[in-house]
């Protein structure tokens, strides 16, 4: 079988930077690392992580107390967290650093910066997320999280100072109709498309994995993963086949029968030791 890997599929560079700085820390299992919940979402890629003496600690939300060793360093997940978060995590007494991924610092320092100016802030995004529970951290107590129209309709009134942002990893088209949605409830809405990079170029390798004949779609990631989840979303609006797995072990020879081109993609979370290890099974297929 033919199999087309997208040039975006496995690490977007916020989640690469992540894992450097805690491996800097970590030096090979010599010094205990800690990540405040998940430093990425991929439950292989942890499993290696913790082999090398980096730790998960803590909840998928990065809400709960810990208790930690003062020796150790404890690294800021790639999602990032609230400003009352951080002081608390400071306070532990550890080694502190920060992974939080720069594009997602970049929509936290905007927030922070309209909140500062009388701003109510809307995020476009999932309210349980550890990213849009961060975000909501710098909103000063007038920020919501949003999914669609219901969510819209349901707000307080905000007044006439209103701005609009985006999780990094939602559809770009998604974001852009709710925009219009809030613009006629607010007309002056000051918005800013804060979708990252990576998120776009996954999105549109899609159609590009269309165009090149793909007869079926395979994303690989996490099942518990957003980013991972929005992508086979997006491929299942193509009408094509979509397989959403974790890694090769999931690939069910039957599901494949009859196509002779498949398409693979993967999160931004998803390491290419399982990117390569899906494409070797569905090409031997």
């Amino acid at each position: 079988m033919k199999v087309i890997r997208a040039k975006s599929a496995g690490f977007c560079w916020g989640v690469e930077r992540a894992i450097k700085i805690a491996r800097q820390y970590s030096d090979s299992g010599a010094r205990r690392v800690y990540s405040d919940g998940p430093l990425i979402h991929n439950r292989q890629m942890m499993e290696k992580l913790e082999a090398e003496g980096i730790r998960e600690v803590g909840d998928y939300q990065s809400r709960g107390e810990l208790s930690l060793s003062s020796d150790g360093v404890l690294v800021v997940r790639a999602h990032g967290i609230s400003p009352e978060r951080r002081e608390y995590l400071k306070s532990l007494g550890l080694e502190f650093r920060d992974a939080t991924c720069p594009d997602v610092g970049i929509v936290a320092g905007k927030i922070r910066k309209m909140a500062r100016a009388g701003y109510a802030s809307i995020i476009f995004g999932d309210k349980d997320h550890p990213e849009v529970i961060g975000l909501l951290g710098y909103t000063e107590g007038r920020g919501y999280a949003v999914q669609g129209r219901e969510d819209i309709d349901a707000l307080p009134e905000l007044g006439d100072k209103v701005c609009m942002v985006s999780q990094t990893t939602m559809f770009t088209d998604d974001f852009a109709s709710l925009v219009e949605y809030v613009r006629g409830k607010y007309p002056d809405l000051v918005v800013f498309d804060t979708i990252c990079g990576a998120t776009r170029a996954r999105q549109s390798d899609i159609e590009v994995l269309l165009r090149d004949g793909a007869q079926a779609i395979v994303v690989i990631g996490g099942h518990h993963s957003a980013n991972t989840r929005k992508l086979a979303a997006l491929a299942e609006r193509s009408n094509l086949p979509t397989f959403h797995i974790e890694t090769a072990a999931e690939i069910n020879h039957d599901d494949f029968k009859g196509f002779d081109c498949v398409g693979v993609t993967a999160g931004a979370s998803t390491p290419d030791f399982l990117i390569d290890a899906v494409c070797e099974k569905l090409g031997a297929l």
